[in-house]
């Protein structure tokens, strides 16, 4: 029979968590961290246990993220931000550069790093995304750290 493996929704207690955050779209970017804070306490975690660290914009994310995951102090980096396309297509090369950057320090480091950029067209949807009603990208992604350090306590 095969052996299945599959993170649970809980945190410890001692688990430490980093929240990387772009100021650029504070509106927006502020919804996100309440969301991910609110879900690690709702989940077990300690609030005192938490960083956030505040950078310019999303493209700087991934930089502060390869710092704190690579420092060894943090179960997992919730990365969130807003990207919003408006009428130039800079907002391609912002997210394609984040998304990869995230994606690779995970790799390089072996601490999960979560997505929760918004990448949208308008305000509109990003507000929608952060809170409203299609719900909350840094919830998200900080139930898929809580899960993959989870996973990854089964695994070791």
């Amino acid at each position: 029979m095969a052996s299945t493996f599959q993170g649970q929704l809980v945190c410890s207690a001692e688990s430490r968590f980093a929240i990387v955050a772009s100021r650029f779209n504070d509106l927006i970017t502020s919804r996100l961290i309440d969301g991910a804070i609110e879900t690690i306490v709702r989940h077990g975690g300690d609030s005192e246990k938490i960083d956030v660290v505040m950078v310019p914009g999303s493209f700087e994310i991934p930089m502060a993220a390869q710092r704190l995951a690579s420092s060894g102090n943090y179960a997992a980096v919730i990365c969130v931000g807003a990207v919003i396309q408006g009428s130039t297509t800079h907002h391609e090369y912002i997210n394609s550069q984040v998304a990869s950057g995230i994606m690779s320090i995970a790799r390089e480091t072996g601490v999960p790093v979560t997505f929760g950029i918004i990448t949208c067209e308008t305000m509109e949807q990003a507000l929608d995304r952060s809170g409203g009603k299609v719900g909350n990208k840094g919830t998200e992604a900080a139930m898929a750290a809580i899960e993959m350090v989870s996973l990854f306590g089964t695994l070791s």
